[in-house]
């Protein structure tokens, strides 16, 4: 299984480039967005993160498929507005997934024969037998790191702008997968200044 990032969807971008301008107006504009929006906005997302002239970009709203290795899931949680929206549960579905097909090909061939033997020697056992729950207890805290799960997340633009900076430069290859697809979104480069 690879790391990957499906059905994106984008909204409130014309909102936010309007609101970018509200701390210099007396009445909110709600008008068509013009060039003078677009290029405030572009000038405003180019500062430094923490000064707050770029906190329009909390409104560019993100959604978006993601499956990833646990590896990848525990570095991505830390981010505060990277929220889930819902996730596949290895407590409803361990027993149902291919172990071996769920996981990044770098995982310790080893490791899965282990996990095959575990869920093997799990399914095996009657429901009355009193040591099923620790089995199952040793089965999911034996599941490898290399073990891919989907959710569904939302975000926004000012904290893609955050983990775009953070992590272009990562040793994992999954993040660079992830800030070549924050690249593609509508004006994300044109806001960052990466062209």
């Amino acid at each position: 299984m690879k790391f990957n990032i499906k059905n994106t969807q984008v909204y409130g971008l014309d909102k936010a480039f309007k609101a970018s301008g509200n701390p210099m107006r007396t009445i909110i504009d709600n008008g068509e967005v013009t060039e003078k929006d677009i290029q405030r906005a572009i000038g405003l997302a180019k500062t430094r993160g923490g000064e707050g002239h770029d906190n329009f970009l909390k409104g560019i709203l993100v959604q978006m498929d993601v499956t990833a290795p646990l590896f990848w899931w525990k570095q991505a949680q830390r981010y505060h507005w990277f929220d889930f929206v819902s996730s596949q549960s290895t407590m409803h579905c361990l027993l149902k997934f291919d172990v071996e097909s769920q996981c990044v090909e770098e995982t310790n061939r080893d490791i899965l024969a282990i996990m095959k033997h575990l869920i093997d020697v799990y399914n095996a056992m009657s429901d009355d037998d009193p040591t099923k729950k620790n089995k199952w207890r040793e089965l999911v805290a034996s599941l490898p790191c290399g073990f891919c799960l989907g959710a569904t997340m939302t975000t926004n633009y000012q904290q893609l702008k955050t983990m775009y900076y953070q992590r272009r430069y990562h040793k994992l290859m999954e993040w660079h997968i992830f800030t070549a697809w924050c690249e593609e979104l509508p004006y994300f480069k044109e806001l960052l200044g990466l062209e």
